[in-house]
């Protein structure tokens, strides 16, 4: 059993919570500018002063409204500078923020807000009030009092809190402490239902102080960011929380879409980012290159970076490879650079496994992603790689303040600041979860003789996207697997861009099916799974399956195979569970076609 500590480097009061954070820099001579908004002219500047006024003006509204100390409010907003103005006013109010992914379906809306018993929610738009009032019809929610949109809403919030006074404020934003609860971020659980972490303001505030001196040259005073991974997940939430704390400078852009353009007009010093995104620039430079004709020049210089930063950690570069390395950066890597702004050094890697060559390639353009692990359990980062300490295809070591432990079966256990308290109304599963204060992480891991965790696999089953998006495959899988013509069904997308399917079809059910629908019934399985009648009954099943999840959890290719999943075959248990792992390497190439085939489907 191997274990590694980083002891903290700085103590945080008891009293303190989130909204300490703000206000050290709204008081302070400095007023460091917190956020950028987009305007006609860029981007305009708000300093924590301007911040804090307003957000303290929300509050002010939502206390007016009846909301009391420890009240949860759902938050339901794609990416955009009101998702943290209101995330601080529910802080500011003592109140409790209950994210909602915007992408969403109504019953997983209906389930978080009764689970955590929201009494009030704020959308971003009528269609997210919609979801969440078709959420409340469908399961009687009668505890929900309050839906505001941010237009119009925030304004009547505003307007209904200039009878409160800032002592009554004060005693408000003051009413938690390191122990108490800040949010209950839901995550899949292997029960098929949203598990609710209670993560505190001291997950919060000592990660985020910590992290910060962990982190000088990425996260200071003056540096910034630009958020795009969405604030409703636990890893663009802390590091939108860490900005605060270390007074970086953060812009939001709700479209994907419109990343290239704004990286390059806001020009942020560093981001974080999902593997996704780094392949999509890897993969459209490359695409850019090769169409151009310059294919053989990119993959050389491809090689040349990824050398070179091998040898930069070796801690010795060879000079032919320094003078290669010049020239690629004046007619290849500045050009990357500069499509991302140009201000960009360091960046900020979680949700999936980067890959070694990704990371070093990176690295070898003077692109330092900086790649961690953690959880919603562990508020993101439990380990991370910094500049002072860092080992390209690791995830680093913990962050001060935390430890890691192997298990005797390889499992990864984390301990400290940045652990839940447990879930919510789940004291089972929070027992579970935890060995003499360790949580068990469910990933499988090794630890090396200087503390640089490295993931070997998962225990647990859910998938994580390279998206970074977790999804429960049972929930689509049974019942998929329930119509008369499926026998078997195995939702693949570990580390991958979307999620997909393998399908077999039930060879009694196949004869019937075929009779029924006017089709030869002497084909051969071979040739039934390439009947487009087939593929669309198929397609027909997964779309009805895909409506019980949000887009990102939905399948959107599947391949019907000929060979069912069976005992004999080894691919099931004794007990009929699949055997994951043997049907993604007996069928790694049909695998392969899925994700080699281009866009997905749906």
């Amino acid at each position: 059993m191997r274990e590694f500590t980083s002891p903290p480097r700085i103590q945080v009061p008891q009293e303190s919570n989130v909204t300490d954070l703000l206000v050290r820099h709204a008081r302070s001579a400095a007023n460091p500018a917190l956020f950028s908004t987009p305007s006609e002219n860029g981007w305009k500047d708000v300093t924590a002063s301007q911040f804090a006024a307003d957000v303290s003006a929300i509050a002010k509204g939502l206390i007016a409204k009846g909301l009391e100390v420890g009240d949860r409010v759902g938050l339901m907003a794609r990416t955009r500078y009101e998702w943290s103005l209101v995330d601080f006013s529910i802080w500011f109010a003592g109140c409790v923020t209950v994210p909602i992914y915007e992408t969403s379906s109504p019953s997983q809306v209906a389930w978080i807000i009764s689970d955590s018993a929201a009494g009030a929610v704020i959308v971003e738009s009528g269609q997210h009030e919609n979801v969440v009032r078709q959420a409340a019809h469908q399961e009687r929610l009668d505890g929900l009092s309050h839906v505001w949109q941010f237009e119009g809403g925030l304004d009547e919030l505003r307007a209904a809190g200039r009878d409160i006074s800032d002592e009554v404020l004060e005693q408000r934003r003051r009413s938690a402490s390191l122990s108490d609860v800040a949010t209950v971020i839901y995550t899949s659980g292997t029960t098929g239902r949203p598990k609710g972490c209670e993560l505190t303001h001291g997950n919060f505030v000592e990660l985020s102080e910590n992290a910060a001196l962990a982190l000088p040259q990425a996260v200071y005073p003056g540096a910034s960011t630009i958020m795009f991974l969405p604030l409703a997940h636990v890893f663009a939430r802390f590091i939108s929380v860490l900005a605060v704390a270390a007074a970086c400078r953060v812009a939001h852009t709700p479209d994907v879409k419109n990343l290239l353009g704004d990286l390059q007009s806001f020009k942020p010093t560093f981001i974080l980012a999902v593997p996704r995104v780094f392949e999509k620039v890897y993969n459209s430079a490359m695409l850019k290159a090769e169409d151009g004709g310059k294919g053989k020049i990119f993959h050389a210089g491809v090689d040349v970076a990824v050398a070179y930063s091998k040898a930069q950690q070796q801690g010795k570069i060879p000079l032919g490879l320094k003078l290669k390395h010049k020239l690629f950066d004046a007619v290849l890597y500045s050009k990357l650079r500069e499509a991302m702004g140009g201000n960009i050094r360091y960046a900020v890697s979680g949700g999936a496994p980067l890959g070694e060559r990704l990371g070093h390639f990176f690295n070898g353009i003077s692109v330092t992603i900086l790649e961690g692990y953690g959880l919603t359990e562990t508020t993101a980062p439990l380990t991370v790689n910094t500049l002072e300490r860092i080992k390209i295809g690791t995830v680093g070591r913990p962050l001060p303040g935390n430890s890691v432990r192997i298990a005797e079966d390889g499992e990864v256990l984390g301990k400290g600041v940045c652990v839940m308290r447990g879930y919510h109304n789940r004291e089972d599963l929070t027992e579970q979860a935890f060995t003499d204060g360790w949580f068990h992480t469910g990933d499988i891991g090794e630890l090396d003789e200087d503390g640089f965790l490295t993931i070997t696999g998962r225990k647990k089953e859910i998938i994580v996207t390279a998206g970074g998006k977790n999804v429960i495959p049972a929930q689509l899988e049974d019942q998929i697997r329930a119509d008369a013509l499926v026998s078997q069904c195995v939702v693949i997308g570990d580390g991958r861009p979307f999620i997909s399917a393998l399908v077999t079809l039930d060879a009694e059910a196949v004869p019937g099916w075929l009779s029924r629908h006017h089709l030869d019934t002497s084909l051969s399985m071979e040739q039934v799974i390439e009947l487009d009648e087939v593929k669309q009954e198929i397609q027909r099943v997964i779309n009805k399956a895909n409506e019980s999840v949000s887009r990102a959890e939905a399948i959107k290719q599947f391949r019907v195979v000929a060979n069912d999943f069976t005992e004999e075959s080894g691919h099931l248990t004794p007990s009929m569970k699949i055997k994951r792992a043997v049907v993604v390497k007996d069928f790694a190439e049909v695998i392969d076609e899925i994700y080699s085939s281009g866009k997905p489907v749906a």
